[in-house]
Order: C-alpha cells, then sequence, then structure tokens
C-alpha cells in the first residue's frame, strides 16, 4: 500500500520526536521473522520500554537526521527494524540479544548509543550494560563503602575490649 505525503511526514515526525529523545538505538534485518514472531518481539518491546518500528530507509533516514543517530543513516540496507531506548542504553541492544536467542533470522545491523556507532559484534557488550536501577545500586555502594568501613573501624576498639573481658569471664568459670 502506497503512503500518501501527509502519512509520511507524519512518520518521520513521529520517529524524529523518539530518536531526539532517545539515549541508545539498535537497528536489525527482521527477514525470515513470521508474524507471530514479530508480534512476540513487539511485545516484549513494549514491556521493556523501547520504541519498535518497521521503516522504510529514506524515511528512516530523514527522521534520524539531526539527531544522535545521524552515525546509523549508512546502516539502513534492506528490511530495517529500528529499536529506540528512552531509559536505559542497554535496552535495546537487551533486547534484541534477548529474541536472536530463540529466532535465529533477526541479524543485528548496527547499535548506536550517544551518537557513536557500533557494529553487530558490539552487541553483547552493549547489552551487559547494567540497568539504570543497577547502575544507582552499585553507585550507592561504592558511595558508602567509606562510611561503612569508618563506622566498622572506630567501633573495633570496643568490640574488641568486649570480646576480652568475655573471654576472660569464660576462663574465671571454667576455672572455678
Amino acid at each position: 500500500m502506497a503512503l500518501r505525503l501527509e502519512d509520511k511526514k507524519a512518520i518521520v515526525a513521529e520517529l524524529s520526536d523518539v530518536a531526539k529523545n532517545a539515549i541508545s538505538a539498535a537497528a536489525a534485518d527482521y527477514r525470515g521473522l513470521s508474524v507471530t514472531q514479530m508480534n512476540e518481539l513487539r511485545a516484549t518491546a513494549r514491556n521493556s520500554g523501547v520504541y519498535l518500528k518497521v521503516i522504510r530507509n529514506t524515511l528512516a533516514r530523514r527522521a534520524v537526521k539531526d539527531t544522535d543517530f545521524a552515525c546509523l543513516e549508512e546502516t539502513f540496507v534492506g528490511p530495517v527494524l529500528l529499536a529506540f531506548s528512552e531509559n536505559e542504553p542497554s535496552a535495546a541492544a537487551r533486547l534484541f540479544k534477548d529474541f536472536a536467542k530463540s529466532n535465529d533470522k533477526l541479524e543485528v545491523t548496527a547499535l548506536a548509543v550517544g551518537g557513536k556507532l557500533y557494529g553487530a559484534s558490539d552487541l553483547n557488550a552493549i547489552a551487559s550494560l547494567p540497568t539504570r536501577d543497577e547502575a544507582l545500586a552499585q553507585l550507592m555502594g561504592t558511595m558508602k563503602a567509606p562510611i561503612s568501613k569508618f563506622v566498622r573501624t572506630m567501633a573495633e576498639p570496643h568490640a574488641k575490649f568486649v570480646r576480652t573481658l568475655a573471654a576472660v569471664r569464660d576462663k574465671k568459670q571454667a576455672e572455678g
């Protein structure tokens, strides 16, 4: 079905808005996937907060122009499935990686994070980046560590004194 000019402009505007707010993007070739598999992928994307779109290459090039994902333009060859993540840098890559485990027809062609283009070989590295909650937990653990160590160090003389008194008490009870 041919798209009218107004429809094309609306698609480009929508994708451009998504691309401007996104942190990362992934492009994949979806040839060979069944309708059921595509619906499965779309449902998984919705649940993980990833915007997923099958789009014509010319429209995709116009949509990512003047965004951080302009670096992806040269990779738009053949059927393109675009995934944009607005919350976590690894969400789109993780979605494709997990889906590709059970569906070998999905082939990731390119990834982009922060305006930098990565190849399909970097999929595992980007997909293994921590989620936002994991990163915050690691940061808080790092920030809390010196304080915890200081408190343990300050409490150790008192604890050692109490242990010494307990040992003396136990020795006297054993003797008497």
